[in-house]
């Protein structure tokens, strides 16, 4: 570790002069980025290296931030302390403190306001490490990104030190991605942008959001002046700041763009999406115990990216088959409980191919130190996100959730279509239009799968078994059912699945649904 602490800058580029640095007392102890023999630089001093230095030392295998990155907690503790002023001068203005008493007040919660900023410091590397592991994947999609943001807030590439067009092709090629100073810089101007539309928006003022508001402010101030608090003249800047660090902390830099891209959502809904998405399958407790455990920190990124799954898959299903604007709270109260209650039957419902994934793929992190029963959870979750539409199939038919949870993994395995999805996610990533592409069969499978277990169920009694419902309704389907049967089989033994193959048996699947499944409605 080289821990720079001083005023001046001592590291530059191969590539740079040190005319080019412009710090002329430090020329005689300047580096190039390529001769240092450290894996790590932190940095508690500003300018410490030039932004190609960073960027050269990370392309040759080191870590480091930007010193904004690294430093930011002295930013936060800046805000927080303004921020907690403003609120203590409006108490003792309207007479609830007294004058004697602010700056003894004001002391007290030294540690515990540290805690809060360390925190918020802790959470935004975590966020880098995960976006170092997956962004050699990630970079068509961070140049997509990159281009809405010179777009829609005039982000200037070569002041920002980002790459030009020409080196995102060059990395592309090579398989690499953005190193750890542009993924800081590029996750610092999403927060921004973010911040802004939400600002412009009234979501910081719902109530939803706005009951955030007091977890900001230390205990003293909570438990002395939640009136206070509530009327404070920034509540909306500080709410905002708070769901958007969250958000993307989280979710990742690519989080809301991926959403916008997509489904076209705006920056509010990808925040209502998070917030419904991440309470409804209690990606917060499991994001916790995966930052906390005794794992090595590779094995520690993947089970949390896997974990992002869930979350997009999720996401994307409120903002296309919910009401909008989301309800957040009402959607939290409509699907939580009885997807906490499905979810501990759902491992007895899996049948065949989806045990042996979710066994090989848990085993592999498992093998490299990851708590068995975490790991086994963690691969498991995805498992867990046709519950959304299982509860909403129960209220439709007025079925028992268990009764309907059986039935639907039943036939996922049944016809394949578990099997089908797994393929999908196979297909290349390619540029946005492969990605829609994907996201379409997907969805598309989905919503078939959704649409048979209403058919099967609709001609079913609650007292038989999932294999005896499926089996009455192939009976009265046998023409229908067996030319799609045919023609998957055919493509089962071809051992081809490119996006041609798969778009035929998605539109196959969907030709299985009879009147019942396609003209059912969602209640709302």
């Amino acid at each position: 570790l080289f821990w720079n602490g001083g005023i001046g800058t001592y590291v530059k580029a191969s590539s740079e002069t040190n005319a080019d640095v412009g710090d002329k007392s430090n020329d005689a102890v300047r580096v190039n980025a390529d001769q240092l023999r450290v894996k790590v630089i932190g940095e508690g001093g500003n300018l410490g290296a030039t932004a190609l230095g960073r960027i050269e030392f990370c392309r040759n295998g080191g870590k480091m931030n930007t010193d904004a990155l690294d430093n930011s907690a002295g930013v936060d503790c800046s805000d927080h302390e303004v921020n907690i002023k403003i609120l203590l001068d409006a108490v003792v203005s309207s007479e609830e403190l007294a004058v004697a008493d602010r700056n003894p007040l004001l002391a007290s919660m030294t540690d515990e306001v540290a805690q809060m900023v360390l925190q918020d410091n802790v959470s935004q590397n975590f966020l880098m490490g995960l976006s170092r592991t997956d962004a050699p994947e990630m970079l068509n999609v961070h140049m997509r990104l990159i281009d809405e943001l010179e777009e829609r807030r005039s982000l200037d590439r070569e002041l920002e030190a980002l790459p030009s067009e020409q080196e995102m092709k060059r990395r592309l090629d090579e398989g690499g991605g953005l190193v750890s100073p542009e993924l800081a810089n590029l996750m610092a101007h999403v927060k921004l942008s973010l911040k802004a539309d939400l600002l412009d928006s009234d979501l910081p003022d719902s109530q939803h959001f706005a009951a955030r508001l007091p977890a900001y402010f230390p205990t003293p101030l909570r438990e002395r002046f939640g009136t206070a608090i509530k009327k404070h003249r920034l509540h909306s800047e500080i709410v905002t700041t708070m769901v958007v660090n969250e958000m993307v902390d989280y979710g990742g830099i690519t989080y809301a763009h991926r959403l916008t891209e997509e489904i076209g959502a705006t920056a509010t809904d990808a925040v209502r999406a998070f917030a419904a998405a991440s309470e409804i399958f209690d990606l917060h407790s499991m994001w916790a115990r995966i930052r906390e455990c005794d794992a090595p920190t590779p094995v520690r990124d993947l089970l949390e990216l896997e974990t992002k799954r869930t979350l997009d898959r999720a996401s994307r299903w409120f903002l296309s088959n919910r009401p909008q604007p989301l309800a957040v709270g009402a959607e939290i109260n409509r699907y939580s409980t009885d997807v906490r209650e499905l979810a501990p039957k759902v491992p007895g419902w899996l049948r065949g191919h989806h045990v042996s994934i979710l066994t090989d793929q848990s085993a592999e992190l498992i093998a490299r130190g990851a708590p068995t029963d975490l790991a086994t959870e963690v691969f498991g979750l995805l498992n867990l996100f046709p519950l959304l539409d299982v509860v909403d199939i129960a209220d439709i038919t007025d079925r028992d959730g268990d009764e309907v949870g059986a039935l639907y993994y039943a036939l996922n395995d049944h016809l394949k279509i578990d099997w089908l999805l797994e393929a999908v996610s196979h297909l290349e990533r390619g540029d946005r239009w492969h990605s829609l592409a994907r996201l379409a069969l997907r969805d598309d499978m989905y919503g078939s799968l959704r649409s048979l277990t209403l058919d099967v169920l609709s001609g079913g009694d609650p007292e038989e078994t999932p294999d005896e419902k499926i089996a009455y309704w192939e009976s009265k389907n046998q023409s229908r059912l067996g030319r799609a049967r045919a023609a998957l089989s055919e493509l089962f033994e071809s051992g081809t699945h490119d996006l041609a193959t798969l778009s035929v048996a998605a539109r196959q699947v969907r030709s299985m649904v009879s009147g019942v499944g396609a003209q059912s409605e969602v209640p709302r």
